[in-house]
């Protein structure tokens, strides 16, 4: 079900008219659906249902302790990469057993905190890392639960700065290198090798680099046992792709270009499954962007309109500090009204109020016709959206709302002045 979509003319999220929270609560304002939020997470568990598998929701797509609570209720676990990450899981209710550690860059600090708390794995980027934590768990005395990152040198398809897979890519241990990385590992009597991980890339809109990716994961989870190594534990990371485009339909919004049909969040699972299971191993999925983008808008509202004899810009108080993702990769999100007014469309430059050029949420795009003090909504922004979020120029973190049917709750205040 589409949990945001348009009734009466009017654009809804769940049972509310966002044009009423926009009236309570100002704008900026980060939106999200709970129900839609659910729905996700349940697409991508249920094809696994009897299978040994925890689908570990990335923290880093959207970090707010509410929504994180909503998904350790569902018996997700949590991909985190940081310790902030990795107290706001704990905060949250999420089982250690149910925590993975990634990213290239772990601080001693955080590596023993993970330690301490003792999460089912941390995932290791390279050998010197893997050494550190050796000597971490030997001055600790307990022995640390680790999966190896491989980068298997296959190409996402997907944005350069979000490409992970290849061997120029900053993360994991090369492919050419992962055999030595493991037997390095089972030397260490500290150190417990349990698994193997992988991630290649996010916002992946095509089912064959995963399959390629499980294809080599499972070949080199069989020679890892050739080699006395016994593998029972497979983390496949995340990077299932959405859908930005037309996100929501009215016959009075412009329709955008959408060339190519994104897969259901099932079919990414169905794809790989009949290759990993037969492994024999536990399976780890790490999405997030799939599970809360489209369960989230980010409201904003029309300062002005303006003309230069070239353009014409639609002035909005959303800035790259409130969403950074299209001046930073060129990021397509559909922008619509909140009421349906006109059938009449322009082309225009719909751009924030930051002292910036590059502060735009979308350029040359064809917009319903708005006028001042219209509010709009950028859609498919519940992931990669607050996150990212700055005080830039000094402008306040906007709030955040969660709405569940009828009911409506602040899960994170609007950044006062004081508070700067």
């Amino acid at each position: 079900m589409q949990h945001i979509r348009y009734q009466d003319n009017q654009l809804y999220c769940e049972d509310i008219p966002l044009h009423e929270l926009v009236e309570e609560f100002d704008t900026p304002l980060y939106v999200y659906s709970k129900n839609q939020i659910v729905e996700n997470f349940r697409a991508l568990d249920t094809p696994l249902a009897g299978t040994n598998h925890v689908i570990c929701y990335a923290l880093k797509a959207n970090s707010n302790v509410s929504l994180l609570k909503v998904l350790a209720n569902e018996g997700a676990g949590a991909d985190v990469v940081s310790a902030g990450e990795l107290y706001l899981a704990l905060k949250a209710g999420f089982s250690p057993e149910k925590i993975a550690f990634a990213g290239v860059g772990k601080r001693e600090g955080e590596i023993e905190y993970a330690l301490k708390e003792g999460i089912y794995s941390i995932n290791v980027e390279s050998t010197q890392e893997l050494q550190l934590i050796s000597l971490i768990a030997m001055r600790l005395h307990t022995k640390a639960r680790i999966s190896l990152r491989v980068n298997p040198d296959i190409d996402a398809e997907s944005h350069p700065y979000i490409t992970t897979g290849l061997r120029s890519n900053k993360f994991g241990i090369s492919g050419d290198k992962a055999l030595e990385a493991f037997r390095l590992a089972a030397t260490l009597s500290s150190i417990e090798v349990i698994g193997v991980h992988t991630h290649i890339g996010s916002q992946i809109t095509k089912v064959e680099p995963f399959v390629e990716a499980a294809k080599y994961v499972a070949g080199l989870v069989a020679k890892l046992r050739e080699a006395n190594i016994l593998i029972h534990h497979i983390d496949f990371g995340g990077g299932f792709g959405v859908q930005y485009a037309d996100a929501v339909r009215h016959e009075a919004v412009p329709v955008e270009e959408n060339n190519s049909a994104i897969p259901a969040l099932g079919d990414f699972v169905t794809a790989v499954l009949p290759i990993l299971q037969p492994t024999g191993c536990s399976l780890w999925l790490e999405p997030g962007r799939s599970i809360v983008a489209n369960a989230g808008i980010l409201l904003t509202k029309v300062l002005y309109t303006k003309e230069n004899g070239t353009k014409k810009f639609v002035v909005v108080d959303a800035g790259m500090n409130d969403l950074i993702r299209p001046s930073l990769y060129n990021a397509h999100h559909q922008i619509v009204p909140l009421k349906i007014e006109t059938y009449e469309h322009e082309k225009v430059d719909i751009v924030g109020p930051i002292c910036e050029t590059g502060d735009f949420l979308a350029r040359d795009r064809m917009l319903s016709k708005v006028k001042r003090n219209d509010g709009l909504a950028v859609m498919t922004t519940g992931a990669y959206g607050f996150v990212n979020t700055s005080n830039y120029n000094a402008r306040l973190h906007p709030a955040e709302i969660m709405v569940n049917g009828e009911k409506v709750r602040v899960i994170r205040e609007r950044q006062t002045l004081e508070q700067l």
